[in-house]
């Protein structure tokens, strides 16, 4: 099945595996890279009664000595008081720094996880097994780790790699037909970004349905953000293409109390741009057109309801934005997008352009 290494400028690699049933075998693959050591669990109660047990028996078998924390499920688990909740369980568990932390969720857990594992001890290992197609595609592979705090989304943060990642399509077999559009709109994203091959099989047929076997999308959506990794770990310079949609998206979830889920503001947000690029003339209608079709054939919005003057109120914290400027990314033709920097008083013109563009 597929699997890569993404390898760093600096000489660090890691695997990302994907293969379906690897769940049951987690701990034999962890065990090939981390020898036989204490393991912070670390999941949501979502999660937890599907495939914690699964996890924790296969890393027990492979002589891992297996601690759990569960949390709620929902964006603010993503939080200082529960960042605090994790670290504490891990200092109670005695891990030292040859132990290792394992996310089993989606991006909400691994984002936690991998931010608790980059604080604790100044920094011990950890592994990303995402559960959700959102994770899968893009969450889990890159080394960016955050909680929100009440000015904004991901304003924490540090950049911590994962010692591999785990990837079980089977997973996505239990997902909600919300939770699998939120996976599409970022896979679709990275198909607009630089692979018209995985674009072009959410435009072909709808991909959110609950037989869909994920393990080419999984495979591309890697693929394609591992070399950009590679290339920019620390969101430097090229990284920042894959942000495409998620300034206005980052604002549609703080505005709507996050009961707009990622995804499905990722999908406002791409949306929002295409028709902004395309009334300026950076986008030719015919690729607009493909792409807003597409986001409507799998089950994304395309509408917002917030306006441009309250997004881009709350996009000036967004972490994008520095100083008097902020980049933000344009489809240029599906296979190719642009960064461009803008003053900040022109965001919520952008916005308006795209609300009606």
């Amino acid at each position: 099945m597929p699997s890569l290494n993404l390898s760093l400028e600096d000489g660090q690699s890691y695997p990302i595996q994907i293969e379906r049933g690897l769940l049951k075998n987690c701990g034999t693959a962890i065990s090939s890279l981390v020898p036989p050591c204490h393991v912070m669990l670390v999941s949501d109660e979502n999660v937890a009664p599907l495939y914690l047990e699964t996890a924790a028996e296969s890393l027990k078998s492979a002589g891992f000595t297996v601690h759990k924390k569960i949390f709620p499920a929902g964006e603010p688990t993503k939080s200082l008081p529960v960042l605090g909740e994790l670290l504490e369980a891990m200092a109670d568990a005695r891990l030292t720094r040859t132990d290792l932390a394992v996310s089993l969720g989606g991006g909400i857990i691994g984002d936690l996880t991998g931010f608790a594992a980059g604080c604790y001890l100044r920094g011990i290992r950890f592994v990303q097994i995402p559960t959700t197609l959102l994770a899968a595609v893009d969450a889990s592979v890159g080394g960016k780790t955050a909680i929100n705090l009440p000015q904004g989304k991901n304003l924490a943060g540090l950049f911590h790699q994962p010692s591999a990642v785990l990837c079980d399509p089977d997973t996505m077999g239990t997902l909600t037909p919300l939770c699998r559009a939120d996976g599409a709109a970022e896979a679709i994203k990275t198909g607009i970004l630089g692979d018209t091959s995985l674009f072009e099989l959410f435009e072909s047929e709808d991909r959110t349905a609950a037989d869909t076997d994920y393990t080419e999308i999984i495979a591309k959506s890697v693929a394609y953000k591992a070399k950009i990794v590679s290339e920019d770990p620390t969101e430097k310079g090229v990284r920042k293409l894959l942000n495409l949609g998620h300034t206005p998206a980052h604002a549609i979830e703080i505005l709507s109390s996050f009961e707009i889920s990622h995804g499905h503001a990722v999908g406002i947000g791409i949306a929002m741009m295409t028709r902004a690029a395309k009334k300026v003339g950076i986008i030719k209608n015919c690729d607009a057109e493909r792409i807003l079709d597409t986001l409507r054939r799998n089950n994304l919005p395309i509408d917002c309801p917030f306006s441009a003057k309250e997004m881009a109120e709350i996009a000036q914290s967004d972490k994008k934005a520095a100083n008097t400027s902020i980049t933000v990314i344009l489809p240029e033709e599906i296979g190719k997008c642009r960064m461009e920097k803008i003053p900040r008083t022109e965001l919520e013109q952008l916005f308006q352009d795209g609300l009606e563009g």
